[in-house]
């Protein structure tokens, strides 16, 4: 009854497909002029839609494939809104403290981490978005954990190779969409693909024989493959051509056959008429075309009563060749449009029949590739434990104690157990050994069956937040099925919920502090707790009064420890320690704190209360002694027991302290005042300095302009006695004229030629040896030009030099002593300046020493114009300016370099930068106070 239906539907869509298509006529005047008496029509194709869709005017009752294709997309909307709309038993305040929980842990990290391993697109898109399967229950745990299990047991890796993400190929079908011929044979790859999976573990179980992959097997078992439509799909299409097969249909195949056989005679005939034009000389070479999907032949314009009675269907860009069609081949050209129309319409038949089946499997497939996904992530789990060595984990039920082991008395029981993330750290390390040095320390993690709130006391940075969150991962773990990596077989309570408070939830954007960010997460997590939660807060209770946020910290506590399955907490209140005395269910713990070395150890101390060593990690950074030995007195002073009793001399030393600071404010006030005084005064003297450097710049100006007209009147003159003398000349007299013009001309050129430095041989130069600092001359670098050598190279005494930022090597013949890079000053010099001398440098230098021989530095006094500000730019940036800055500071000047804090990294530059420049004498680091800046003295 079905093949009848098919064979009713393939009839009527091919009716409706030729309906629908109508045959275009199309002539040009140039054709009816040349066309014989009887009327020719020539058919064009028509473009036929790739979808299942058809104009109105076509009415189709019986058509089961359409009905199916409707009635499937209707059915899996309903059932896509009946599943969002189902309650779930997550509600949106519980969603939201879990994706936070998870960020805080870093558990989308995990998952990224575990995509490397995942063999499929799917399994790694669903690693990288964090969609790794987490148990809802124990049991869904356990079963992830066998899978986990038998993949590390696996002898070879299984090839998931042709498994395609086809989930958007599949709704789009269900959607309405006509699946083109790659489309559907993506879907055909990945279904005999997964059943190529499924095949290898049945080969893998049966050499075993012992059921060890019976969890992997379990995933795909019950799976149908959907081996018929696979068949179906392989007879009618080619994958690797991606194109309908002839053995598709039977009218297909007919169709095809009667075209092949119409485009053999069409060719031949074309090409015979091709071979007469170009011996007729009516085309340079015989050449046959389409032109408007429609065979044709190449001939001049001139010739075209070679093709007598023939269609001209389009014409060259220059008009010289027409595109004709023959008249004996306008009916050939007609059936192959007509055929070509029939196959189209006979493909989409096909790709619609097809189409209809991957809809009708929908549930099926979709229900396979998620089986697929499951066990590509249960291989990917497998070998990240292989790569982590991680172990295996069970649940305990945290009451029964019919274990006869040490672990039966605890309900966490992880030995030697690795932060996962710091481990992967340095199983990357580009070195092949790791050294232990370089490993995570290793934590016990011990929590009786009774104890319900775990209060971590110990050492800032000594590994409190670490330890929680290394209990956190590894139970997010366990519920994912996941192996982490520790020591013999650890046990761990199933937590249906995992909530955590770790860090700053500060937000100015909804008017949260540190300390109400703190409570406003804390209010949530105890509104959906339940019986097997596991808690994790970090720091509870700081940020606000320490009497407050211990009796604060006490309530929750309290109230959680009979809410909860477990709870962990890490403190600097030694208050909260106590809460083991008089509550059973509160258990204490320490992180190590090294006396010896003064650093923590990392590893956690069960039973004991730690202190937070802040003295001692103060005294190791360096502190002042005098205020740990105040500070130590005050700790002694202020147990909790003798607290209340010292409040009243608290607050008198705070009044002395308060009374202490305003002196030390007004001290602060005076200096300031007298600071504006002096910075004042330099102000008005740099303005006063400005104001006579402009008028020196006027005066300068002023001078050259008169000297351009002095030497413009001369040159006026020279011009004007050559003329009047060239008109009274004789020819033979004209070489003597120009002789003494050129002369005239080259004695104003030497009068008001620049200053150059004269370089003569004298004793002093043999005696020259250049040394790094050395102030010289360069001869080519033009007159009253200094440099400095900045290095020494070869015995020739040949140096590199800077001038600016432009750096040279030059020999020792090509320079000039001017000044040694020590304070002393060159005795002697060669330099002679030829005509008016520049006022030269070391002149002003010589005027800044003093009588014993020692530069004499400006005043140690900040101004906008001995300053450059570096904050805020690049260290490339920073360096370029400072070096600029220090080449255009005078002779014996103080320069503030301000670089700021941060990160440090402009500051290291700039120090570099004053260390290695020749010009910098000395420079002094920044003081308590003046932060952030560095004074460099400059030669």
């Amino acid at each position: 009854m079905e093949t009848e239906n098919v064979r009713d539907c393939l009839q009527v869509i091919r009716r409706s497909l030729l309906v629908c298509a109508p045959l275009q006529a199309w002539s040009s005047p140039a054709s009816t002029a040349m066309a014989a008496p009887a009327k020719l029509t020539l058919l064009l194709p028509t473009t036929l839609t790739s979808t299942v869709s058809f104009p109105s005017r076509v009415v189709l009752k019986p058509f089961p494939p359409l009905q199916r294709l409707v009635v499937a997309a209707a059915a899996s909307s309903s059932s896509s809104q009946t599943l969002l709309s189902s309650p779930s038993l997550e509600t949106p305040e519980a969603r939201q403290i879990r994706l936070e929980t998870e960020s805080a842990l870093e558990w989308g990290s995990v998952c990224s981490r575990l995509a490397d391993f995942a063999a499929t697109a799917a399994g790694r898109a669903a690693c990288v978005e964090g969609r790794v399967a987490v148990g809802r229950s124990r049991e869904e745990s356990e079963r992830l954990i066998e899978q986990t299990a038998a993949a590390v047991l696996l002898s070879a890796p299984l090839d998931f190779g042709g498994v395609e993400d086809v989930s958007a190929v599949v709704a789009a079908a269900t959607g309405g969409r006509l699946l083109a011929v790659r489309e559907i044979c993506g879907v055909g790859r990945s279904i005999r693909a997964a059943r190529g999976v499924f095949d290898q573990l049945q080969s893998l179980a049966q050499e075993t024989q012992d059921g060890r992959y019976s969890p992997l097997l379990d995933v795909l078992q019950g799976c149908d493959f959907l081996t018929e439509l696979v068949q179906r799909i392989e007879f009618c299409l080619d994958s690797t051509l991606s194109l309908v097969l002839d053995r598709a249909s039977k009218m297909l195949e007919t169709i095809r056959r009667e075209r092949r056989r119409n485009i053999e005679m069409l060719e031949s005939l074309l090409k015979d008429t091709a071979s007469k034009i170009f011996q007729a000389g009516g085309i340079d070479s015989p050449v046959v075309t389409k032109r408007r999907s429609r065979m044709c032949v190449c001939v001049k314009a001139s010739h075209k009563h070679l093709v007598p009675g023939g269609i001209v269907l389009s014409s060259s860009g220059s008009g010289a060749t027409y595109f004709m069609e023959p008249r004996d081949a306008v009916e050939l050209n007609n059936r192959e449009v007509k055929l070509s129309g029939d196959e189209r319409a006979e493909e989409l038949v096909i790709l619609g029949l097809l189409t209809s089946s991957i809809v009708d499997s929908q549930l099926k497939i979709r229900n396979l590739m998620d089986r697929i996904l499951e066990l590509d992530l249960a291989i990917a789990r497998g070998s990240y434990a292989l790569w982590t060595n991680g172990v295996k984990p069970s649940f305990s039920d945290g009451y029964s104690s019919s274990q006869s082991d040490q672990s039966s008395d605890y309900s966490v029981y992880i030995e030697g157990i690795r932060h996962p993330l710091l481990l992967e750290h340095s199983l990357m390390a580009e070195d092949s050994t790791i050294e232990a040095s370089e490993m995570p320390v290793p934590l016990d993690l011990w929590v009786k069956k009774d104890a319900r709130i775990v209060v971590i006391s110990g050492p800032n940075t000594g590994g409190k937040t670490a330890t929680m969150k290394t209990l956190g991962l590894s139970s997010l773990m366990s519920k994912a099925g996941i192996f982490f990596p520790a020591k013999g077989r650890p046990r761990i309570p199933w937590f249906d919920q995992v909530l955590a408070d770790i860090g700053d939830h500060q937000s100015l954007e909804h008017s949260l502090s540190t300390f109400s960010g703190h409570i406003s997460r804390l209010r949530r997590i105890v509104e959906v707790v339940s019986k097997d939660s596991l808690v994790l807060i970090d720091e509870i209770g700081s940020g606000t009064d320490p009497s407050e946020g211990v009796a604060l910290s006490t309530s929750i506590l309290k109230f959680l420890a009979s809410k909860v399955n477990l709870a962990i907490v890490t403190t600097h209140y030694a208050d909260l320690s106590c809460l083991q005395s008089v509550d059973s269910r509160f258990e204490n713990a320490a992180m190590e704190f090294c006396l010896e070395t003064l650093q923590p150890t990392y590893r956690i101390l069960w039973g004991t209360t730690g202190n937070s060593n802040a003295l001692s990690i103060a005294k190791s950074i360096g502190f002042d002694q005098k205020v740990l030995d105040r500070a130590q007195e005050w700790v002694e002073k202020l147990l909790p027991d003798k607290q209340k009793e010292r409040q009243g001399l608290l607050y008198d030393s705070l009044l002395d302290e308060r009374n202490l600071l305003e002196s030390q404010a007004n001290e602060a006030a005076s200096v300031l005042s007298q600071v504006e005084g002096l910075y004042n005064e330099i102000r008005l003297e740099a303005d006063d300095l400005e104001s006579r450097v402009a008028a020196l710049r006027t005066r300068e100006t002023q001078n050259v302009q008169q000297e351009l007209k002095v030497v413009k009147s001369q040159m006026d003159t020279i011009i004007k006695n050559f003329e009047v003398q060239l008109k009274n000349s004789k020819l033979e007299q004209y070489n003597s004229l120009m002789r003494k013009a050129e002369a005239a001309t080259a004695s104003v050129v030497a009068a008001h030629q620049p200053n150059e430095i004269t370089f003569n041989d004298d004793e002093n130069q043999s005696l020259f040896v250049p040394q790094i600092g050395d102030k010289v001359y360069i001869q080519g670098l033009g007159g009253g030009t200094m440099a400095t050598v900045i290095e020494t190279l070869g015995e020739d005494g040949s140096c590199i030099v800077q001038y600016g930022k432009i750096k040279v090597q030059v020999k020792r013949s090509k320079m000039k002593l001017v000044q040694r890079g020590t304070n002393e000053t060159a005795t002697s010099s060669s330099v002679k300046p030829k005509g008016r001398t520049p006022k030269q440098r070391s002149a002003a230098a010589e005027t800044n020493q003093s009588q014993d021989g020692s530069v004499s530095f400006g005043p140690v006094v900040q101004t906008s114009k001995n300053t450059v500000d570096l904050r805020g730019k690049r260290v490339s940036e920073a360096s370029y300016e400072l070096q600029m800055a220090i080449d255009s500071c005078r002779p014996c000047q103080v320069l503030f370099v301000v670089h700021g804090m941060g990160t440090g990294a402009v500051k290291d530059c700039a120090i570099d930068v004053l260390r290695n420049h020749p010009r910098v004498a000395k420079f002094e680091d920044e003081s308590p106070l003046n932060y952030g800046c560095t004074v460099a003295y400059i030669q």
